[in-house]
């Protein structure tokens, strides 16, 4: 008897669950069409507002705007890309860590910060000695030929 009233419980839960999310669906979809309704009386409106003012085109109809939006939608899209969240909470993108990216780069750039101080001190002269060797090294080649 205990099992009994237990598994209605259960089930009666079960039934409770099932029917909220049923009422949030129905009620999404109709805010939705309520709020897709709601846009295109707002597009008709700022039509009729400008348009005829702005470049002397013709008043539009209800109907006419839903066209324009249409339109509109179909030519620029609708709107669902770019920032959504995967279930893991990142991007669809493979991001990069900032922690393991480039470091041997930055590592290496920390490093410029001397190089304005080493050309004024050894700079012209290192270059002079290697450029000397080059033809010293040149030299030693053409005359083993």
């Amino acid at each position: 008897m205990e099992h009994k009233k237990d598994f209605e419980k259960a089930v009666e839960k079960k039934m409770e669950g099932t029917i909220k999310k049923v009422v949030k669906v129905i009620a999404m979809i109709v805010l939705g069409g309520i709020l897709f309704l709601l846009a295109n009386y707002l597009l008709m409106r700022l039509w009729n507002w400008l348009m005829p003012d702005l470049f002397g085109v013709g008043t539009v109809t209800y109907w006419q705007a839903l066209g324009i939006f249409v339109i509109a939608k179909l030519l620029f899209g609708f709107g669902g890309g770019g920032g959504g969240k995967s279930k893991s909470g990142s991007s669809h993108k493979k991001k990069v860590k900032s922690s393991n990216k480039c470091t041997s780069w930055r590592r290496d750039f920390d490093e410029w910060k001397h190089y304005d101080q080493f050309w004024k001190e050894e700079g012209e002269e290192a270059y002079k000695a290697y450029v000397e060797k080059i033809k010293n090294e040149d030299h030693d080649k053409s005359e083993e030929e």
